[in-house]
This record gives C-alpha cells, structure tokens and sequence, in this order.
C-alpha cells in the first residue's frame, strides 16, 4: 500500500500533517509517541517578534468543536530556527513553517529567514488583521491575498503554501488569487469566526470576545470549500476542519486535497495521529485502495 504523496515537490510518506496551532513544535506529542508517523508537521505560527498573545480566558469548548483566541502566542523566527528546528528537523518528518503578520513586511521578513533555514515548506497565514489597512484581514478579498501572495513569493525561496479563510464570500475566487500571484499550494480552512457567552454572567466566555472556531462542527463546510477550491486551482490542496478519523481523512481526499491537517483532534485526543493513520490505512485496504492518490479528487457528482 502506497500512503506516500508529493505536495508541491515535496515528498510526503503519508498525507497526513499536524496543522499548526496545535502541534506547538511537536516536543510535547514525541514524548507520547514517534511523531515520524506524520507526513508533514506545520508548526506553531510564527510572527518576527514573540509574541504572548492574548489575555485569558483564550479558549472555549462549545458544541463539537473549541473556541480559541490565543492571539498567535510564539518564540519568534528567530528563536525558532535557533531553539527549535534544528530538533524538529532530525525527526524524519517534512516540516512546515507558519508564518503570521501585521503588515506584508513582517511577512516577508519573517519568510526571508525561513528561506534560509532547513525547513521545506512555508505555510503563509492570510488570516490575520492588516493594521496599515485599518484592522482589515489578509485573507478577505482576493486582491489583498494577491498583493500579501506576491509580495512574499519574491523573498521565499522555499514552496510557498497560502492559508485562506473561510469567512469569505468566495473560496474559489480568493483560492485563484492565490495561485495567480505565485501560491505553489492552498491550505484550508483556518477556523470560522465565532464566540460564546455565559448566560449566567452576561459576559463573553473569551477574554478577545470573538475567537476561531475549530473541530467537528466545521467540518461540512471545510469539506465544500475544500471540493470548491481544488476545482478552481491547478496547485495542490491541501484539506482540514474537523478532521478526527480515518475516514474523515479519506472524504478530504475525494473532494480534491492531495494532503490534509488534522487540528483539534491532537488536543482532544492527544494520538490523534497515530490512530487516524491506521484508520486512513483500514479505510484504504477495506475499500481495495492500494495508493492513497487514487483518492485525490474522485468525488463522483454524476
């Protein structure tokens, strides 16, 4: 059975990667289990600056899924590729680095760095508030996307994978923007826009009031933008939102990711990876699959 997929030249052994945010830089999770089982590890986002992120409360559990607004809480580039990557990269296992910022210069500085480090591929977070443009996110609109895409694609000298949004009003439009303007690879979706309040108290349950929701109640929607975007770009995509079996993995696949991320489930389920891996490989072998790219994009609609 062949598990092995490409992603923009990149060889993954499987089509599995810990999406980022919940992964930290995989320390933690190797102490429980040999992380080489993934495919592919984003890590932590990473701004040039450390950051503390943002006041407690910072996350909410809610139906099916979490709240969280940690506010990007990282080391900073530098101390990531000092601390951090040179570990991470003797794993055996195809790193990916999340880059995040307030204005396209902290992108493209943040990515010159990582240019020169060993990581192999860098995933560019657009869903992030612009503060030049008044708070206005990234990822919103496609000629924000195509501008942020391309200012960065002249630094980066590693393949470059941008992160959409799903609170647009067009995935496929913001998806061909990206690619347009030099995207060797889509990733999606990052959390949808959400909060939670206590009735009891009448106040927000987060501290930032709004926060990013994840897990399985995204799922459904994750699944359409996935299906809407593979159909309107030629680059690879890869897939996430409420990824947490095996199964779940390979309906990712059908509807046209080439890889997928698996998220909330590493914090409710602390080997998550692991278990979706063999679940992905029952899948495979009870449905007489024997290479994991047969599944990319075989969604029938007739």
């Amino acid at each position: 059975m062949n598990m092995s997929v490409d992603l923009c030249g990149v060889k993954l052994k499987n089509p599995l990667i810990a999406a980022s945010g919940t992964f930290g830089f995989g320390r933690e999770y190797d102490e429980l289990y040999d992380i080489s089982c993934w495919g592919g590890i984003s890590v932590k986002g990473l701004t040039n600056e450390p950051r503390t992120g943002n006041p407690p409360h910072r996350i909410a559990e809610t139906s099916s899924g979490i709240l969280n607004s940690v506010g990007l809480q990282n080391p900073g580039v530098d101390a990531f590729i000092r601390e951090e990557l040179p570990w991470l990269s003797r794993m055996g296992v195809v790193v990916i680095a999340n880059v995040a910022g307030a204005t396209t210069d902290d992108y493209t500085e943040a990515v010159r760095k990582l240019s020169d480090s060993p990581v192999d591929i860098i995933e560019l977070n657009i869903s992030c508030p612009n503060v030049k443009e008044g708070g206005v996110h990234f990822g919103i609109c496609p000629k924000s996307v195509s501008k942020v895409t391309g200012a960065v694609r002249k630094r980066c000298l590693k393949p470059l994978m941008v992160k959409l949004s799903p609170n647009v009003s067009d995935i496929a439009s913001v998806a061909r923007a990206a690619e347009d303007a030099g995207a060797d690879a889509i990733s999606l979706i990052n959390t949808i826009t959400g909060m939670a309040i206590d009735a009891r108290t009448r106040r927000p349950i987060l501290a930032n009031i709004t926060g990013g929701l994840s897990g399985p109640a995204i799922k459904p929607v994750a699944l359409r933008m996935t299906w809407q975007a593979s159909k309107a770009v030629a680059v690879p995509v890869v897939g996430m939102g409420g990824i947490d079996t095996g199964t779940d993995a390979a309906e990712f696949l059908i509807a046209g990711a080439r890889a997928v991320m698996i998220g909330t489930a590493n914090i409710t389920d602390p080997t998550a990876g692991p278990r979706i891996r063999a679940e992905l490989e029952n899948f495979m072998s009870e449905n007489g699959v024997d290479d994991a790219n047969e599944l990319v994009g075989s969604l029938r609609t007739d």
